[in-house]
């Protein structure tokens, strides 16, 4: 186990769904909470719905892509509210074009923010985590991770950047006593923006087979898991996915 019950878990790229679920499942576990995403004022309702049930969570603006700005935001909670133990990197755009439709500047954008940012967040988390020995920093991955899908040249890179980024990162401070986890989520994760999507292919969300998307509340979950892991047995990798998922 890398933390303290007394230190702050830092959310970056925390949105509604995965996010506010990891928000929830560390505030309930006692930890102070820290969102960090571009628009904090879409995260109100969660802040104030924790915060009257007694949980220590707040909201902050970032863009997880500007160095300086992501250098200022550990600095301030650092400096502000304590020291940072769970780091959580979730930022990404899940975009989808034909390879003659993608241009340069969507192929840098998804790049920039799945990839770049995760870099920059990493590596910030890192210079306060090694200096105290212990740390968890965490990153969301997807099936595009590990394969190039017809379709999704720009997300695919992206994402198949940040799990190696991810991965020398923790070959790197993990004998530092900082655990650095690749969460690989091969799922449709059970969300307001997946069953839209899903909707709009015309397909009836309330028919589909039950347990056939991922639940936030589990992602959260393996997220807690992987945090309290003992230094022995350490995963740096864990991939999730519904029984029915073909793979």
């Amino acid at each position: 186990m890398s933390g303290k019950k007394d230190g702050v878990v830092l959310l970056v790229g925390a949105g509604d769904a995965i996010g506010a679920a990891v928000t929830q499942r560390f505030a309930d576990g006692g930890y102070k909470v820290v969102i960090a995403r571009r628009d904090a004022e879409k995260s109100r309702e969660l802040v104030n719905e924790l915060t009257k049930a007694g949980r220590d969570v707040r909201a902050v603006s970032v863009d997880a892509r500007q160095e300086a700005d992501v250098q200022a935001l550990f600095a301030r909670v650092e400096r502000e509210i304590g020291p940072i133990e769970v780091c959580l990197y979730n930022a990404g755009s899940n975009v989808a074009k034909p390879l003659l439709e993608t241009t340069e500047k969507l192929f840098f954008k998804a790049w920039e923010l799945a990839c770049y940012g995760g870099f920059l967040v990493g590596r910030e988390a890192a210079k306060y985590m090694v200096p105290r020995g212990r740390g968890t920093i965490l990153f969301t991955g997807a099936t595009a991770s590990v394969r190039g899908g017809k379709g999704f040249a720009a997300f695919s890179s992206a994402k198949f950047g940040l799990r190696a980024v991810a991965q020398a990162m923790a070959r790197e401070l993990g004998p530092r006593n900082v655990h650095v986890v690749h969460l690989l989520i091969d799922a449709g994760v059970d969300s307001k923006a997946i069953h839209e999507r899903m909707k709009a292919a015309g397909v009836n969300v309330a028919e589909i087979p039950e347990d056939s998307l991922t639940k936030t509340s589990s992602i959260a979950d393996a997220y807690w898991f992987a945090h309290h892991q003992s230094r022995d047995g350490w995963t740096h990798e864990l991939d999730l996915r519904p029984s029915a998922e073909t793979w």
